[in-house]
């Protein structure tokens, strides 16, 4: 990929790495470019394309150049939902500063019951998870009684920490619909790199609509997860990422 430095950070078991070397699209493997603490600096401008990430994975959450709202993929289709809540297919020439994907590929799948809440939901996976020592891609489709969830707009520079951003970020609330939450669980040493525990944005079935997840009422869902046990950091070679001060 043009302008980027791969640097590999193996996690666990790194037979998942073959010889030592990143395969793209490789199995159990989190492909993120930059990092949290990066974006949250004002470095919100990277040159990979959504054409290089789908490279990588069909699956997976993030944002767009100068924060221009969520991302989220699943299928190996990405969409983007703006600051209107609306859904918009991702074009591959358009440009991420903060992604994770990977190949999905589930190893366990299991029913949902109903979950009155956000912590509700997070509690019952917690139960399904072998360990909180790796990371897992889950991916949830199923009925809601309500979402709330959020994008934002885009941004200027010079760009603005991201308690700044979510000043100016937009809620809306759904009732009623099917959907699809794709998600991770990140353990709580990637702090900084990325964010610890659960983070979803979600699709409507039709496709229209999504946005970042803050809470729900779940009423029936199928959980479908991936355990993943390697972690390949992508840096930018920008010139925003060189002269940013402060990165821990």
């Amino acid at each position: 990929m043009k302008n980027l430095r791969w640097l590999v950070v193996a996690v666990f078991f790194l037979a998942t790495i073959l010889g030592g070397t990143y395969v793209q699209g490789a199995r159990d493997v989190l492909f993120q470019t930059s990092f949290y603490n990066a974006l949250d600096k004002g470095v919100a401008e990277g040159e990979t394309t959504f054409k290089d990430l789908k490279q990588h994975g069909d699956f997976g959450i993030g944002t767009f150049n100068a924060v221009d709202g969520e991302m989220v993929g699943f299928d190996g289709k990405f969409y983007q939902v703006k600051v209107n809540g609306v859904a918009y297919p991702v074009d591959d020439s358009m440009q991420t500063p903060f992604s994770f994907v990977t190949s999905f590929e589930p190893d366990k799948r299991a029913s949902l019951g109903e979950a009155a809440n956000y912590e509700q939901l997070k509690g019952q996976l917690d139960k399904l998870l072998p360990t909180k020592n790796i990371f897992h891609a889950i991916k949830i489709q199923g009925t809601f009684k309500y979402i709330k969830a959020r994008s934002v707009p885009r941004q200027k520079r010079p760009y603005p920490p991201l308690a700044e951003v979510f000043k100016v970020q937009r809620i809306f609330e759904f009732r009623d619909v099917r959907c699809t939450l794709v998600g991770f669980y990140c353990p709580s040493y990637v702090a900084g790199l990325n964010i610890p525990g659960y983070h979803f944005h979600f699709l409507t079935e039709d496709k229209k609509a999504g946005g970042h997840v803050f809470e729900c009422h779940m009423e029936k869902a199928l959980v479908e997860i991936d355990h993943i046990s390697a972690l390949y950091l992508a840096l930018p070679e920008t010139d925003d990422f060189f002269k940013v001060e402060g990165l821990q």
